[in-house]
């Protein structure tokens, strides 16, 4: 059950008072999220700005919620230390976009000061009276904003940092004159408010389009909340949001690019401190909108590109990334200024290069390593970013029907028409998007790209890592698998070899397109030796190949 908002007494910051602030705070980017998403144009018009601050709060919320649940269990009460590292926790490892993952590190900022203040001795609350103080909020604050703008490769003024370091050396005054903690958070949101106002004369794509910053936005209604949670009294009116209204401008030879990087990826990283510094220059010579948070060996990397491979590449270097989103941002810039899409296509692939490829069509993908499966948080994530009226969702596998129908069901609540192609493999995925059709009807495109799928057979291979007993046999550590339609086919020993006895019991029932997807490890000879196999003994039959990238199968294969 959603945990109820109880107003604390002033200077009542505790744990139960973290989460107050946490729900208020949910409940206020809940709703202002299509306002700010409306003014979202810095650093890219891509209007999620609102979404990506309420999902990165709604994590936090949850791992919020669930650390109390496990106290609860027990038999102390949270404190105020394991509650902020909870809350700062979810928000990491559930940032959305750049102005989520900087919500993430002020989170963190304000837990690595709450977190780390001793309780009073024999206390079972931790800090429950010396952490209430102003001027320990007013350090929290402080940290905050400083530890957000350390994350940000290159600073900007006129956004969201700026507004955080306004609050914080607004807080660092009432902390200074003595104030209470819910002094303290009044003097945080008046200064964030103010910052805020002048944000259109501090960034030049701001003042062009008549409105504040998006990401500043969002933080005024955070801290609105947590004066609210401390003093027990409602803003006298919401949080400064979202309801300038663009206005047009003369063309200015001198604006920005909005052309920028193609791409936008995100993953969380499992590193060193030392190898995650490496990796931030790393990952600044490939793009811009550059932010790392966390630490403590947990990372959330958010960066936008134009080569999403090398941005994961570097991460892989790093450490061990997983959780990766690639989202393409062509789309995304077209609508930014305007209504949603009329329709978008999700796509689960296993493959970096299937990612691309993906993008490059124009749909949304999900990017998935070998054995994971992409949760229901996850697919609706991906149905949001499309931003689009109507959603085609392709799962790429029968492990994720039910969660794909969860996402859907959720975001059908939302107003957002889904329908999910159930295709058992990313080459099915290909064939749907081959067909595609974004300008006819609905329901006559689902129906295209159904057929697609459905007369695409799928092969794959794999390596055995264990003896196992198959449908083909028994098979032994290192040989080849060969699966047609999910099921395995063939066992060999030499990849080459068993591909081709899988093409050939793939062709026995026809086709008149081969697709061919290699794997990273994979040479391009094993192509050319297939293509001209085919070649051979199918004259009629075309080819195609693709590189599916880090994270794919050794071959995929569809026959059409």
């Amino acid at each position: 059950m959603p945990h109820q908002p109880q107003p604390q007494a002033p200077d009542e910051l505790d744990a139960e008072a973290v989460r107050t602030w946490s729900s208020l705070a949910l409940a206020a980017l809940g709703r202002a999220r299509e306002d700010i998403d409306a003014i979202n144009v810095y650093p890219v018009a891509d209007a999620d700005t609102g979404t990506n601050l309420y999902l990165t709060a709604e994590s936090a919320d949850r791992a919020l919620d669930d650390a109390f649940t496990k106290v609860t269990e027990g038999t102390a009460p949270a404190s105020l230390a394991h509650a902020v590292r909870a809350w700062a926790h979810g928000a990491l490892v559930g940032a959305r976009g750049n102005s989520g993952t900087i919500l993430a590190q002020l989170l963190r900022g304000v837990a690595d000061v709450l977190g780390d203040e001793p309780g009073p001795a024999g206390s079972a609350e931790t800090g429950a009276a010396e952490t209430g103080s102003g001027a320990l909020l007013a350090q929290a604050l402080t940290r905050a904003a400083e530890e957000a703008y350390a994350a940000v490769s290159h600073p900007v003024e006129g956004t969201m940092l700026t507004v955080a370091g306004a609050a914080a050396r607004a807080a660092e005054a009432a902390g200074a004159a003595a104030g209470t903690a819910a002094d303290v958070a009044r003097a945080a949101y008046d200064g964030a408010r103010a910052a805020l106002a002048e944000t259109p004369g501090q960034l030049a794509a701001l003042g062009r389009a008549g409105v504040v910053d998006a990401g500043g936005c969002g933080l005024v209604a955070v801290l609105g909340a947590l004066w609210q949670a401390l003093s027990g009294q409602e803003p006298a009116a919401e949080p400064v949001r979202g309801r300038a209204v663009p206005v047009p401008q003369p063309a200015d030879p001198c604006a920005q690019d909005e052309e920028g990087p193609a791409y936008e990826v995100i993953y969380l990283l499992e590193a060193s401190e030392a190898a995650v510094g490496e990796l931030r220059e790393r990952l600044d010579g490939l793009g811009d909108s550059l932010v790392v948070v966390g630490g403590d060996g947990l990372w959330n990397v958010h960066v936008h590109v134009d080569d999403p491979g090398a941005a994961v590449e570097a991460g892989v270097v790093a450490g061990r990334p997983y959780r990766i989103r690639i989202t393409h941002f062509g789309d995304e810039r077209r609508r930014g200024r305007g209504e949603r899409a009329q329709r978008a296509v999700v796509a689960v692939v296993p493959g970096e290069g299937l990612a691309g490829l993906c993008g490059e069509a124009g749909a949304t993908a999900v990017l998935v390593r070998s054995g994971e499966v992409p949760a229901v948080p996850e697919l609706l994530d991906a149905i949001r970013r499309a931003h689009a009226r109507e959603v085609v969702l392709l799962p790429g596998g029968a492990e994720l029907r039910a969660a794909a129908a969860a996402a859907a069901e959720q975001a059908r609540a939302e107003g957002v028409r889904v329908a999910v192609i159930p295709t058992r493999s990313a080459v099915q995925g290909l064939a749907a998007l081959a067909v595609h059709d974004p300008d006819g009807s609905f329901d006559e495109d689902v129906v295209a790209m159904t057929a697609a799928a459905g007369a695409t057979r799928y092969g794959e291979l794999a390596v055995a890592e264990r003896q196992s007993f198959t449908s083909a046999g028994i098979c032994q550590a290192g040989d080849v698998l060969g699966l047609i339609d999910g099921d395995v086919a063939v066992i060999g020993a030499d990849l080459a070899e068993t591909a081709e006895a899988v093409l050939e019991r793939m062709l026995g029932s026809g086709g008149e397109l081969v697709t061919l997807v290699l794997g990273p490890e994979v040479a391009d000879a094993l192509a050319e030796r297939l293509e001209a196999y085919v070649q051979h003994g199918h004259l009629a039959v075309d080819t195609v190949t693709y590189r599916g990238g880090r994270y794919s199968a050794p071959l995929l294969i569809g026959v059409e």
